[in-house]
């Protein structure tokens, strides 16, 4: 790596505060012109995507994140319409909930935000809430929650932390179809809290969802106090800067008018059809040239600043639902895809940066250096003439060039500070470097039948499960091996399952089912009692 090639290969917006180094990919000088003819179809694909051509064939969608910043980019008034008017109502009823307008059945002032979502609709909210809220809440206007799963010990650990504060409590129940199985069963686990502390939910909860769908009917049903449009040209993964995330950081109190400036700036400079001029199209040339266009090696993102830790969750759905795909375009099995994961600088210097260095070489990194140090005027000098800061960007050009020394690639990006303002050009610059490589490689960046396909089975799974019940109290008080029972309800190709069943009711004795251990493991009986 010389000083001449970190000249030429590193991208710099001085108005952004944006930099982007992808020198240390050591690809040989004529790739990028290589790639001109091929990019191109990509900007062009690119731009139709914006003026709304359908990008989603598969669902036979538009794809429309982009005028969520932008909406006069839309391609109908109506649409354009839809999202001014949306993000006004967003800001209308923030601040009505802040200054008391609408206010908790007792009276008192919403103070507490609940999110139940899972994947797009909490992955982002965690992100930007994480990246830009004040710990304590003593800048936050107010707290936030998630239930991201439906795990229910880990919806009793949340409900647990709010106790009493559950009261003053406003709930944001996140799915765009509605009928979203863990963001259900989280809206119920949370409307049976509000029940148990004898408090009317519907006068707590909000819905944001598709006109129509299941979640929408219940909230006019029940009178819920407010809802907000999901819609389907806004995947869940692009859905940060829609309600799906506005609301929840408006309510924080996080300025979202900067965020989508942000994202609006980083889009203004990554739609422009010229490679060295757009930091979006160079990020996906360097995926491409890093994994060999077929995802041959990982990602793994190193954020150095505590507040950017989960930005590489956020990646991990953003790059790898979008890019993880079986079939192209044509129909051909290509399976596609760049893995992500990633902890934080430094922490990583303790972690597994010893494999990084020294073992499989099998990924790439992206750097994210922040430059701002913290809000305060001035830091503590640890050393003489050296702050905590100092050590932080040490450890991350150190790391940097330990790795390049063993032909371990990176790319770097450099921002200003953590603000709403980078936060939204981050969102948009990643969101662009996926549409782009998507088109690279000739795959449907937009849909997920990986997804659905998992939904399916579970669903499957749930079927089984209440055969087992079933078949287990219509005899109380006999013993079945799992190879019976799966016998007795005509699923013996579901042994396995069955036995995963049985194990799983005699492990919470609410089910009312006792196991009986014997050796060899496999011929344990479980019983419904009597």
């Amino acid at each position: 790596m010389t000083w001449e090639r970190f000249k030429t290969h590193t991208y710099h917006h001085p108005k952004l505060g944006f930099t982007l180094d992808y020198s240390r990919l050591p690809f040989p000088e004529d790739f990028l012109g290589s790639m001109e003819p091929r990019l191109a179809q990509a900007f062009a694909a690119m731009a139709e995507l914006e003026k709304g051509a359908i990008a989603n064939p598969d669902e036979n969608r538009m794809v429309g994140h982009y005028w969520l910043r932008t909406p006069e980019l839309a391609p109908t008034k109506e649409l354009s319409d839809a999202i001014t008017s949306t993000l006004a109502a967003i800001k209308e009823f923030t601040a009505k909930v802040h200054r008391g307008g609408i206010t908790a059945p007792g009276g008192g002032k919403f103070k507490d935000v609940l999110v139940i979502g899972i994947g797009g609709s909490a992955l982002g909210p965690q992100f930007v809430s994480h990246a830009l809220g004040r710990p304590g809440g003593r800048r936050d206007r107010m707290g936030i929650h998630f239930f991201d799963n439906t795990d229910p010990d880990g919806m009793d650990y949340v409900l647990a932390g709010l106790g009493s504060k559950l009261k003053q409590t406003l709930v944001i129940v996140i799915s765009k179809s509605g009928g979203t199985v863990e963001t259900r069963n989280g809206m119920l686990e949370a409307a049976a809290a509000f029940k148990a502390a004898g408090l009317d939910y519907p006068k707590h909860f909000v819905a944001v969802t598709g006109e129509g769908s299941k979640l929408d009917q219940v909230a006019q049903k029940e009178g819920w106090l407010a809802r907000f449009p999901m819609w389907d040209w806004v995947g869940g993964r692009t859905s940060e800067l829609c309600a799906v995330g506005l609301l929840p950081a408006a309510l924080q109190g996080i300025k979202i008018d900067k965020m989508l400036a942000g994202a609006a700036a980083m889009d203004a400079v990554t739609r422009k059809a010229s490679l060295r001029d757009n930091p979006a199209a160079l990020l996906a040339l360097a995926w491409y040239w890093a994994t060999d266009g077929r995802g041959s090696r990982d990602m793994v993102v190193l954020p150095y600043k505590d507040r950017l830790l989960l930005f590489s969750r956020y990646l991990q759905q953003l790059v790898m639902e979008s890019l993880g795909k079986e079939f192209d375009l044509k129909g051909h099995v290509v399976n596609q895809g760049i893995a992500v994961y990633g902890n934080k600088g430094s922490t990583d210097q303790h972690a597994y940066v010893q494999q990084l260095r020294e073992g499989v070489n099998n990924f790439f990194v992206t750097f994210l250096e922040v430059l701002g140090d913290r809000n305060a005027d001035q830091s503590l000098e640890v050393e003489p003439g050296v702050t905590s800061g100092d050590y932080l960007q040490g450890f991350l050009l150190g790391t940097r060039d330990a790795l390049t020394e063993k032909n371990r690639h990176s790319v770097t990006i450099t921002v200003s500070e953590v603000s709403p303002h980078v936060v939204g050009q981050l969102i948009a610059l990643y969101e662009r470097a996926v549409g782009l490589y998507a088109s690279l490689v000739g795959i449907n960046a937009y849909h997920q039948p990986g997804v659905e396909a998992g939904k399916k089975a579970a669903t499957g799974v749930i079927a089984l499960k209440l055969k087992v019940a079933a078949a287990l109290k219509a005899a109380p008080g006999a013993a079945f091996t799992a190879e019976q029972l799966a016998a007795k309800i005509g699923a013996p190709d579901r042994t396995e399952h069955v036995l995963k069943i049985l194990e799983h009711l005699a492990a919470n004795a609410s089910n009312g089912v006792a196991k009986t251990a014997r050796k060899p493991w496999f011929e344990s009986t479980y019983t419904a009692r009597a």
